[in-house]
């Protein structure tokens, strides 16, 4: 069998481990979880009897992240010969491996029937040994412990349970750092890795986080060195994740924004309107892709033409190359203090009472779990801060904000007419 496996050295020890407890904070693009995906892989094939379960807290998200992750590593592994040693289902998520029946199953941890559905699971053959938990700081201390009283009941010899999480350090204070780092536990390995080790990080990636170096100090502690720190001065805070319905029907209004990148994003956001509220229904977001290639993306994914595309006026080429595709494609006009980047941060975060112009009416911003790269951007856009008096400014840290480019161009229409207001 020929295996085409891609090592960093820095995550040897983990992958070597048999500690019932790894847990691996590290910086965006740092490998972990790619290194995680063929580990696992690596062991199902080689130990009969060891199942795996990928947990997030949302179930859906799996699809985007652990399973890519995962059918990613198999794919890279194996090539055209990955029918020979995996079986890969799309519904529900499943992968088994052809040589002795180990499965590869997902699950979330949103409500109680979720969880139900964990404290459940049997395998045809073997027991539950392995949980990855992806983004691990979505999860609660109950929903971990929930996981880990799974995994119990004696074992053949030489094989053991183990509990892997991965994530980014956001808040210092969060239970993993307390429960983990903090407390020194003989079956705890406690790893830690940044995009630096990362000998597979491309050179494009590597400039851009060497521009956060210069513009976000802060936010390249956590997502550049992977330490512990706490995001201060985020921007939206009336957003939440919520299975939003993909029938644009069932919205007031329907709009797409979309931001322009090659080397920092591409992103395009399909938005919905109901009752003065923002859904966002998915994303197409990217690096490395020039217009055409979106377009063609775009129409892959059935992005409705006959519905306004609000786009980054500074682009006007490639306004017009959407135009000549057949979509509505029209430039934000940034003129004026109504134009302003603030203006439409303090629209999205509510709009004046048309009653009382002196209050302002909640508004409530939904995200599709699907929107992985867009709840990050969520998670981290901030203002800036002002380095002598460490006072936040009225200006957003200009990085990781495409998408939430798109989502200030995708409302522009409604942002602008007053009849939505109401």
């Amino acid at each position: 069998m020929n295996i085409n496996v891609q090592m960093n050295p820095g995550f040897k020890e983990v992958d070597q481990s048999h500690k019932r407890y790894i847990v691996m904070k590290g910086s965006a693009g740092s490998g972990k979880s790619v290194d995680t995906a063929q580990n696992y892989i690596l062991r199902l094939m080689k130990d009969k009897g060891r199942n795996l379960v990928c947990i997030r807290k949302s179930d859906i998200t799996n699809r985007d992240s652990t399973f890519a992750e995962l059918t990613g590593a198999v794919y890279r592994m194996f090539g055209d010969k990955v029918d020979r040693y995996w079986q890969i289902n799309m519904s529900p998520l499943k992968l088994t491996c052809r040589a002795n029946g180990n499965q590869i199953i997902f699950r979330g941890m949103n409500d109680e029937k979720q969880r139900e559905k964990l404290k459940s699971i049997t395998f045809q053959r073997g027991k539950l040994t392995d949980v990855w938990c992806e983004e691990a700081t979505e999860l609660t201390q109950a929903d971990l412990e929930i996981i880990d009283d799974r995994l119990r009941g004696e074992l053949p010899e030489g094989q053991f349970y183990q509990i892997r999480l991965t994530f980014n350090p956001v808040n210092k204070n969060h239970w993993i750092k307390k429960v983990f780092f903090d407390i020194p536990d003989p079956n705890v390995l406690t790893h830690h890795s940044t995009y630096l080790m990362n000998r597979f990080i491309d050179d494009a990636y590597r400039a851009r986080m060497e521009r956060r170096k210069i513009v976000d100090p802060e936010g390249y502690q956590i997502y550049g060195l992977g330490d512990w720190g706490e995001i201060g001065g985020l921007i939206l805070h009336n957003w939440e994740v919520r299975e939003c319905s993909q029938n644009i029907s069932d919205y007031d209004d329907f709009a797409i924004g979309q931001d322009f990148g090659f080397n920092h994003a591409n992103a395009i956001l399909p938005l919905g309107w109901k009752d003065g509220n923002i859904y966002i229904l998915r994303e197409l977001y990217g690096f490395e892709k020039d217009t055409a290639e979106w377009i063609a993306e775009a129409n892959a994914a059935g992005i409705p033409k006959k519905r306004q595309m609000w786009c980054d006026s500074a682009e006007p080429d490639r306004i017009k190359m959407w135009k000549d595709a057949g979509f509505r494609a029209k430039g934000v006009d940034k003129g004026g203090s109504a134009g302003s980047v603030k203006a439409q941060i303090e629209w999205l975060k509510g709009s004046p009472d048309p009653k009382d112009k002196s209050k302002v009416i909640a508004r409530k911003i939904f995200v599709d779990p699907s929107c992985t790269n867009t709840i990050k951007e969520l998670q981290q856009w901030k203002w800036k801060k002002d380095e002598k008096t460490g006072e936040h400014l009225d200006e957003p840290v200009p990085v990781m904000d495409d998408a939430m480019a798109a989502l200030r161009y995708g409302v522009e229409g409604w942002r602008k007419a007053k009849r939505w207001l109401v």
